[in-house]
């Protein structure tokens, strides 16, 4: 066999062996693609197909990296849309529900795992809310009561992607009865100013073109005067409720004796009832209170003069301080007047609102007085409790809090008021 010949045989086997090692790294590197790549290195391969696999695992961990990255990014953002308090449906092509976070699912009582891939309309069954969607004019929103009517909605549609839906909702129930209320009070406010307004004027014509006796002219103006103080009255009270509602909560840095607010209370109540009612008035001990002393006079006041105006001639009207054993301090009217049905006490401290609209006009109520002493009561961290009984009469308690209220004379805790 000559040279020539073993070298080819040998060069052939050698490129066989090669081939043939090549062939089973090939194969080790294609199983460790088929296996997922991730769960395991790379194979230690030698030359190129080594290096190859080296790059494709850092290539694949980098990989890994992103995807964990952008999850995570993903998962913050839906948690923090989940927290939104609007509510956030999203919707694909055919209105069926993708993704709802905690709020949307409260406001439209759905169920965050259960309805997904449920059609929308088939869940919220408002009219106004199926039309809305159903007529594809967005850019104005709607509004409609939940679907258990104990809220009211406002929602927006905003579409995005290809035919997607983005569904926005809102709680307006608030922002709604803050309008309503609004709107009745300027209602209420006009009503009580045009009222005296058109008696004065019917008497300014009679006086002009009537021709009157002495005694005539002094009932009308005497009239003229009462409707004038009517007017004086309410405006004197809307500021003073302005005022209060508009300032700051008062600190109990400002002592005032209860000594002496009572005793203002007593003159005001003698002066104005001129001893009609049997009025009597219990100071208990001596005692000081934290606020703005002209605050809590309105307060106590308030609740007197009603129990005088509300209660029937020769009835009797009692006042009452003291100092509960919690520390609490306790503020009590109780009068033997016509009482309350209990449907109208929860509103009874609501502007305006009045349990006979005619009987308080006559006794020269304006509406505000409650609704100044819950206020009152609400900025001294307090609380305003009302008891009556139709045909016994009626208990007004306002009880302010420990920390508020001091035993003794003034003079024993220092000179002064401020301290």
């Amino acid at each position: 066999m000559t040279i020539a010949l073993v070298l080819s045989l040998l060069l052939a086997f050698g490129a066989t062996v090669a081939a043939s090692q090549m062939w089973r790294r090939q194969r080790v590197l294609l199983r460790w693609t088929a296996s997922g790549m991730g769960d395991k290195d790379a194979p230690d391969l030698p030359g190129t197909l080594g290096e190859i696999g080296e790059r494709v695992e850092r290539a694949l961990r980098a990989a890994d990296v992103r995807q964990a990255e952008h999850a995570h990014r993903l998962a913050t953002f839906l948690t923090a849309i989940d927290a939104s308090p609007n509510g956030i449906l999203l919707l694909d092509a055919q209105d069926q529900l993708q993704w709802i976070n905690q709020t949307a699912a409260g406001h439209f009582g759905l169920d965050v795992q259960r309805d997904r891939d449920q059609r929308v309309t088939n869940l919220v069954r408002s009219p106004a809310f199926v039309e809305y969607l159903q007529a594809e004019r967005f850019d104005e929103g709607v509004s409609f009561p939940s679907p258990r009517g104990e809220a009211m909605l406002s929602v927006t549609v905003r579409p995005y992607g290809d035919a997607l839906k983005l569904v926005l909702s809102q709680d307006i129930t608030v922002r709604e009865r803050s309008d309503r209320m609004r709107r009745d009070f300027v209602a209420n406010v006009s009503h009580e100013i045009r009222s005296p307004l058109t008696v004065l004027a019917g008497f300014i014509e009679t006086l002009a073109d009537l021709p009157l006796t002495g005694s005539e002219r002094q009932r009308v103006l005497a009239l003229m005067r009462q409707q004038t103080d009517r007017m004086r009255n309410l405006v004197t009270d809307l500021l003073a409720l302005a005022q209060i509602e508009g300032a700051p909560r008062p600190l109990p840095d400002t002592w005032t004796d209860v000594g002496e607010l009572l005793a203002q209370i007593e003159i005001s109540a003698r002066a104005s009832d001129r001893d009609q009612h049997h009025f009597e008035l219990q100071s208990g001990s001596p005692a000081q209170l934290g606020g703005i002393e002209s605050e809590l006079f309105s307060a106590f006041w308030n609740l007197v003069s009603n129990a005088l105006r509300y209660t029937p001639a020769g009835g009797r009207v009692t006042a009452q301080w003291s100092v509960r054993p919690d520390g609490t301090g306790e503020f009590r009217v109780t009068d033997t007047g016509t009482g309350i049905e209990r449907e109208h006490i929860p509103r009874l401290t609501e502007r305006f609102y009045r349990v006979d609209s005619s009987r308080s006009r006559e006794t020269g109520g304006t509406g505000l007085g409650l609704a100044i002493v819950k206020h009152v009561v609400q900025r001294h961290d307090g609380e305003l409790l009302i008891d009556s009984v139709p045909g016994k009469g009626s208990v007004f308690r306002v009880v302010l809090p420990a920390f508020r209220v001091r035993e003794g004379p003034l003079g024993m805790w220092g000179i002064g008021r401020n301290l």
